[in-house]
């Protein structure tokens, strides 16, 4: 069972998948010419979209199970790296390719890597605290 705090992480991450929803719809327009966009947006767009929905779930699925096994810190909170990643690579993606026509992406892309660091931070975090929990439990 997860403790109060880690309720309440799910909780929100559950209703942001709204949000990702909403943003599903965004990129069909920007697909589909409703929204003008050119080659790099459009595939800026689908990778942010797609790398949120696929972060948050792994991200939960990552708290549940370091939660359950009773992972000890600070690979706990580390962990959680995964979804701050689930924010901050599709913000990467979405903020970088802004403007009318761009040709590539601003400077922006640095929230995408950076996000890329978090994410392996935090799997590396929870694959570790849980092999450790599993050799001294």
């Amino acid at each position: 069972m997860l403790d109060s705090t880690h309720q309440v992480i799910a909780g929100v991450v559950l209703l942001s998948v709204i949000g990702i929803a909403y943003g599903g719809r965004f990129v069909y327009t920007a697909v589909t010419g409703e929204f003008p966009a050119n080659s790099l947006q459009k595939t800026f767009f689908r990778a942010g979209h797609a790398h949120a929905g696929v972060l948050v779930i792994l991200g939960l699925v990552t708290m549940v199970i370091v939660q359950t096994n009773e992972v000890p810190e600070p690979f706990a909170t580390i962990s959680l790296g995964v979804l701050l990643a689930a924010i901050l690579m599709p913000t990467g993606f979405f903020v970088s390719v802004l403007g009318k026509d761009p040709a590539r992406p601003n400077p922006a892309i640095v929230v995408l890597w950076i996000g890329a660091v978090v994410l392996g931070a935090g799997l590396l975090s929870a694959g570790v605290g849980l092999i450790v929990s599993g050799i001294t439990s």
